[in-house]
């Protein structure tokens, strides 16, 4: 299972709430991947599918779908402001890193 560090659930639910849309939810899904992985995208949604794993922290719903949910056991969803860069980050879990030198075709 993903966890939700606090700024996460309070920055998410700042957006919802800016698009005046307090009563969605936030869903993470499998963008594609590759030999690093899989990617991830953010997007909001209104309510949650009939396979989704449905997570809560601090009145934020989070919406997974199972297929996905198996890719992120382990990993945390974050919230970073640095300088002009801001935004939601997935980290940790078991996913193979592109730094490790794996494969040669991502050059």
């Amino acid at each position: 299972m993903v966890t939700i560090t606090d700024k996460a659930a309070e920055k998410a639910k700042a957006i919802l709430a800016a698009e005046g849309k307090e009563s969605w939810g936030l869903r993470i899904y499998n963008a594609g991947g590759g030999c690093c992985g899989p990617s991830y995208g953010l997007d909001l949604d209104e309510k949650p599918m009939a396979d989704d794993e449905v997570i809560e922290k601090d009145g934020l719903k989070v919406f997974v779908d199972k297929n996905t949910m198996t890719t992120l056991t382990g990993m945390q969803l974050d919230y970073h402001e640095n300088g002009e860069q801001e935004g939601f980050t997935l980290s940790g879990g078991a996913a193979p890193s592109c730094s490790s030198g794996g494969c040669s075709s991502c050059g």
